[in-house]
């Protein structure tokens, strides 16, 4: 499977934030169907002695249509999470996604309802900085 465009961008912004990547690509195989998601990271919560686990599907929204890929997305977004509830169920999924196209597609009002409608976990990164500059849940 081809890795998004901006793979290295995200795996570089969620290290600089104290994720440790486990997964490049986190393999998941459930009802005789496998699928690979982008990252697997972990992270130890200090106050909790206890790790979070997160899943990233990484989108860049570089082709000319983006309600297309958006449709992807939310196919991904959905069987990945129901495959994560019945392996990992303790793993966090998040799409993640350059901030230009969270700050002009995401704020479409269809868009914003259907992210909520899905429950999307967003991760919203600067392509150029190498950050992550919010998390939306």
């Amino acid at each position: 499977m081809a890795k998004d465009i901006f793979h290295k961008v995200v795996r570089n912004a969620l290290e600089k934030e104290g994720w440790v990547i486990t997964h490049d690509p986190l393999y998941v195989k459930v009802g005789g169907v496998g699928m690979e998601i982008d990252l697997g990271a972990e992270k130890l919560i200090a106050a909790e002695k206890d790790e979070e686990k997160i899943a990233v599907e990484i989108k860049s929204f570089v082709r000319p249509s983006a309600i297309s890929e958006f449709h992807t997305t939310v196919g991904q977004y959905m069987n990945y999470r129901k495959a994560l509830g019945k392996k990992e169920p303790e793993r966090l999924l998040y799409v993640a996604v350059p901030g230009e196209t969270y700050r002009s597609f995401f704020s479409l009002p269809f868009i914003r309802e259907c992210v909520g409608d899905y429950g999307f976990r967003i991760i919203v990164y600067d392509t150029e900085e190498e950050v992550i500059t919010q998390w939306k849940k």
